[in-house]
């Protein structure tokens, strides 16, 4: 599966005013639309074709689906009518109750709402056919545009749709969402808070309430006043419970909002209390503290007045905070970056992300069980240097998110088992080394390693440097990442890959002896054999003689040293110009040859004859070849076999084009200003994959 480049460095989030444009045509929103008006025609979209295979990719339609435009479904089609509001969400004949829930939560929130449904849609005068709707994904605001043809069956939507017939904007919505993720189809299964986070660009924590940590109630406050999103309910047992009443007038399986905390002065002692809205607008809490309970008559009307308490049956009411923890199982906070907030929130999160790859051979290494491969995952520093206010410690939340898994469905990808551990740093910026892991325990890590789209906890540690390690639980498992940080206090990040360098020892200059060695004279006299009456090597000469003493070497595996292989040496040796290898040039070679034959030997750990791919980094930068991630995983893409293991020729063929590399490399640089431009990093990226 391949694998872009991605620069993981430490990113601020992107603003969702600036959301990329995403139609394949490369126009935006307001393009396609105003090219649709002065042709007079309704939009088409092509990348989200009215046909089965946006619908569907593993199985055929049960029934014989007829797209329909909304002014061929009713005579008025309207976008919103009387507001956005959870009655506009019905579901249809797909399983994605998941995204409802999350529109539903959408719609409590008018200024999200806005973002994600852009209001200045309709069906009147300028109508083309095309709508547009925004979603964040990855810690990036994408545009998705589409055509308003839906799928119906006998006049009727088959999907989403609003209890008002002739309203569409929550079908559109849902079908901007399926092209997002390849197809309909993809959307079955999955959780609200996925949904809260594609359309805020938020966080998603989940919390059982009975096993919630001692400072839960801290944890909702400080929520609240960073204007997170936070929902709760209570589970059910069985479909039969869903939506039963309990008692107390809570409604199980259902999800309400929490809009508030706060305590009150009653009969001469604090109590918390925490405050709920039912989506419906109806059906509230009756036991103490509700609306008309007795509790409140013993409440200044200040207070009363402070905490906007009422006795209308608006769907909201307070109830005590130790009663939610007994009647409510469940807490979801979408906690939003800086972009998502309104100005006036109280605090806000500082927010890096992080963008990164496991790709196998390289940088997949598996979770802390493969001692072996665990060090080359990607790793990220964390230097907390601000205690909350307060606190002897900071806080800080770290979100875990594989990507584009959903869209990946249709050619057999899953959700990958994901997690990370988070280890003291010692103080060096370098890529830690397979020995730290030994000898040094994590001092946080993810609950637990799961397959789900994102793994998100909250830790509080001292101040100092920590180092964070994403991983899949396994080994060579290959998925693009974004990792986000989001702290109470300034946090600073770096990404401990390592910096492009090259530090090779300048080729010898023989001395002039004026006797010679036994050991030199054995090998000029197996120079001349070899060079013949010239006394230089040929390309197919050398050829000849690296293939027969390499195949003497029983404790190395290799196939064969091809004459391209060979050319390249002497590209590299060459100082003559003339194609050949003299004497000198050629002993300079030996040379090298036998420290590289030693330093493959050295890190062919289990003396299998052949180096494992992972070990290539250290084996590299034994040779004086100090690579990051991505030229890593190229050169491993090109040189290992399937089972992850380097032979010593092709060991030795990627030595011999880094070399040729950086040697043009600096010789272009004191001679073509131009090159400047180009830097190392991205040359020896052109010359290994030439």
């Amino acid at each position: 599966m391949p694998y872009t480049y991605q620069d993981s460095r430490p990113q601020a989030p992107q603003l969702p005013q600036t959301a990329r444009a995403t139609h394949s045509s490369g126009k935006t929103y307001e393009e396609l639309k105003r090219e649709c008006q002065q042709k007079g025609i309704l939009f088409e979209d092509c990348d989200f074709p009215a046909t089965d295979s946006s619908l569907f990719f593993s199985e055929r339609p049960s029934i014989p689906f007829v797209w329909k435009r909304p002014g061929d479904i009713v005579n008025d089609p309207q976008f919103i009518t009387g507001g956005a509001t959870r009655t506009d969400i019905c579901q249809g004949d797909l399983g994605d109750c998941w995204l409802l829930a999350a529109i539903a939560s959408l719609t409590l929130n008018d200024k999200t709402l806005a973002r994600v449904v852009p209001q200045d849609q309709n069906f009147g005068p300028g109508y083309a056919g095309i709508f547009h709707f925004q979603f964040w994904q990855h810690s990036e605001w994408l545009d998705i545009v589409i055509d308003d043809r839906l799928p119906t069956f006998k006049g009727r939507l088959v999907f989403l749709h609003s209890a008002e017939h002739n309203e569409f904007w929550s079908a559109l919505l849902e079908k901007a969402y399926a092209k997002l993720n390849g197809s309909y189809e993809a959307l079955k299964g999955g959780s609200a808070i996925e949904a809260m986070e594609d359309f805020t660009g938020g966080v998603g924590e989940m919390y059982e309430v009975r096993k919630a940590p001692d400072n839960f109630h801290d944890i909702l406050e400080k929520a609240l006043k960073k204007g997170s999103m936070v929902g709760c309910s209570i589970d059910t047992s069985s479909i039969a419970e869903s939506e039963a009443r309990t008692p107390f007038g809570l409604i199980k399986g259902h999800a309400y909002s929490v809009t508030g905390i706060d305590e009150v002065s009653y009969r001469g002692r604090k109590v918390e209390l925490i405050r709920i809205r039912n989506p419906w607008g109806q059906v509230e809490w009756n036991g103490p503290w509700s609306d008309n309970s007795s509790e409140w008559r013993l409440v200044s009307p200040s207070e009363r007045k402070r905490l906007c308490q009422t006795s209308l049956d608006d769907g909201e009411f307070w109830m005590k905070f130790e009663d939610f923890k007994t009647h409510f199982d469940k807490v979801e906070i979408c906690n939003l970056t800086p972009d998502a907030l309104a100005g006036n929130a109280a605090q806000k999160w500082e927010v890096t992300v992080h963008q990164g790859s496991w790709v196998r051979g390289s940088t997949a290494g598996g979770c802390r069980n493969f001692l072996e491969t665990f060090w080359t995952n990607p790793q990220i520093k964390l230097c907390l240097t601000e205690k909350d206010d307060g606190q002897d410690e900071c806080t800080f939340l770290v979100a875990l998110m594989q990507k584009d898994r959903r869209k990946l469905k249709k050619i057999g990808a899953e959700m990958l088992t994901i997690g990370y551990s988070i280890y003291e740093s010692p103080s060096s910026d370098d890529h830690l080394p397979k020995d730290f892991f030994r000898y040094h325990a994590s001092k946080a890590r993810s609950k637990t390693y799961i397959n789900l789209r994102e793994v998100s906890d909250r830790f509080q540690l001292p101040p100092g440097d920590y180092v964070l390690i994403p991983s899949t639980f396994e080994p060579h498992r290959e998925a693009d990442f974004c990792l986000r940080i989001f702290s109470e206090k300034k946090a600073i990040t770096q990404d401990l890959d390592e910096n492009v360098a090259i530090d090779l020892p300048e080729p010898p200059n023989p001395a002039v002896t004026q006797q010679e060695t036994d050991e030199e004279k054995q090998f000029r006299a197996l120079f001349e054999q070899i060079s013949g009456e010239d006394l230089e090597i040929s390309a197919e000469e050398l050829e000849n003689v690296l293939n027969a003493v390499l195949k003497k070497t029983k404790s190395i595996k290799f196939k064969k040293l091809s004459l391209i292989s060979c050319r390249n040496i002497i590209s590299l040796m060459d100082s003559s110009g003339n194609g050949k290898l003299g004497f000198n040039e050629f002993k300079i070679f030996w040379d090298k040859l036998k420290k590289w034959i030693n330093i493959f030997l050295l890190f062919d750990l289990d003396k299998s004859g052949t180096m494992s791919s992972y070990e290539l980094r250290n084996a590299l930068k034994a040779s004086g070849f100090q690579l990051n991630n991505y030229l890593l995983q190229l050169i491993v893409l090109r040189y290992s076999d399937e089972q992850f293991q380097i032979d010593f020729d092709d060991f030795l063929n990627c030595l011999i084009r880094l070399e040729n590399a950086s040697r043009v490399f600096q010789e272009l640089s004191m001679k073509n200003k131009e090159v400047v431009n180009l830097n190392i990093s991205e040359f020896i990226s052109l010359a290994m994959n030439i």
